[in-house]
């Protein structure tokens, strides 16, 4: 029999000593993959939580001036500098102007692209989103209920008559009483299809938006200022490193646990082979094998645990995850952190035992009974 073979096999002609050990080690691999594959789910819900809807951070002129916001409008050409910048998803322009609407003399008319409407957080209650270039608008219901609007009706914006296409609901109030309609269509109203008052960016899934706004305003700081929600992005910083730390923290645990169980079990191991260790002694085996073949045994357990507990985890977190209403996410990573505390654990555990065998005198160790 070869060594390796001989290494394999030994941890198992103990088998309830070795199942109990495996066991025990793999309960803790268990809880590692199973906390892993729930904290990336988190992760991931998390971040398209915090990505979806509203943009991240809005892009807006340097200077005070007379547009909606009280800046000045900026031309056309930025969102095509801003949508290059690297970790930028999306970026789409709005111009907002004050102008008659219906029976106002003055209210909110915002001109965006129909595939940038989600960028403002709003969804459509009734009708369908408005077309490109064309003489349609959709409104916020608050509006549209006060002014007894609805869906099919003919309103005047800037003295030329649109169709409401669409309402929406929205949880930001300044744009519950707002009109929306094509940008393109708003630039040809007001005779300046060249200039925007904003830009709406979403960053890529995974990236800091506050790193982007950074970089944005290290480049292009001295012509425009973003406009992020700097509270929002710390708390899911501190969100998304509270829930890393508890992964570690459950390794950490495991390491500790698994270690000590792994430690007991191959000094019983030692404690029971005294006689076997003390003729292999007698028959010209080195240290230094000894301790390759108590350190291979204990490896061989915490492998046999990691294969096993990964197993369990994930069949544990796809079977519950749907009752509970959670989708557990596993990575590769997950399992190579897995496997690489078993191997830690393994080493670990064996080292102590290994020493203890080799420093048994071989004349001691025959009369070992």
């Amino acid at each position: 029999m070869s060594f390796l073979k001989f290494i394999i096999k030994n941890p198992f002609r103990r088998k309830t000593s070795a199942i109990l050990s495996i066991v025990g080690i793999a309960i803790g691999i268990v809880v590692i993959v199973a906390l892993g594959g729930i904290t990336e789910g988190l992760v991931d819900t998390f971040e398209d939580t915090i990505h979806a809807g509203g943009a991240d951070f809005q892009i807006s002129g340097k200077e005070t001036g007379d547009s909606a916001y009280g800046t000045n409008t900026i031309d056309a050409s930025w969102t095509d500098k801003i949508a290059n910048v690297t970790g930028v998803q999306e970026a789409y322009p709005i111009y907002v102007v004050l102008t008659s609407v219906g029976d106002d003399y003055m209210n909110t008319l915002i001109g965006i692209d129909p595939a940038g409407t989600t960028m403002a957080d709003i969804s459509i209650k009734e009708g369908r989103i408005f077309e490109d270039n064309a003489d349609e608008v959709i409104m916020g219901e608050i509006y549209a209920d006060d002014n007894n609007y609805s869906v099919g009706d003919t309103i005047e914006v800037n003295r030329e008559d649109f169709e409401i296409v669409g309402i929406y609901e929205t949880g930001d109030s300044s744009m519950a009483g707002g009109v929306f309609t094509s940008i393109s269509r708003v630039g040809e109203l007001m005779d300046d299809e060249d200039s925007i008052s904003n830009i709406y960016v979403k960053v890529e899934k995974g990236v800091d938006a506050q790193e982007v706004a950074d970089r944005i305003d290290a480049k292009y700081g001295d012509n425009i200022t973003t406009i992020t929600s700097v509270m929002e992005m710390e708390q899911m910083a501190d969100m998304l490193n509270m829930l890393q730390a508890s992964t570690w923290a459950i390794s950490l645990l495991a390491i500790v646990v698994g270690g000590l169980g792994i430690i007991n079990t191959m000094l019983m191991s030692v404690f029971e082979r005294t006689r076997e260790i003390g003729v292999l002694k007698a028959v010209g085996w080195s240290n230094r094998k000894i301790i390759t073949m108590i350190v291979g045994e204990s490896l061989v357990i915490t492998i046999v645990s990691a294969i096993i507990g990964a197993i369990v985890g994930v069949a544990l977190c796809m079977v519950l995850g749907p009752q509970i209403g959670f989708t557990p996410l596993f990575t590769p990573k997950i399992f190579i952190q897995a496997f690489l505390i078993a191997i830690v654990v393994g080493i670990v555990g064996g080292i102590y035992p290994a020493l203890k065998a080799v420093r048994l005198p071989p004349t001691e160790a025959l009369r070992y009974e």
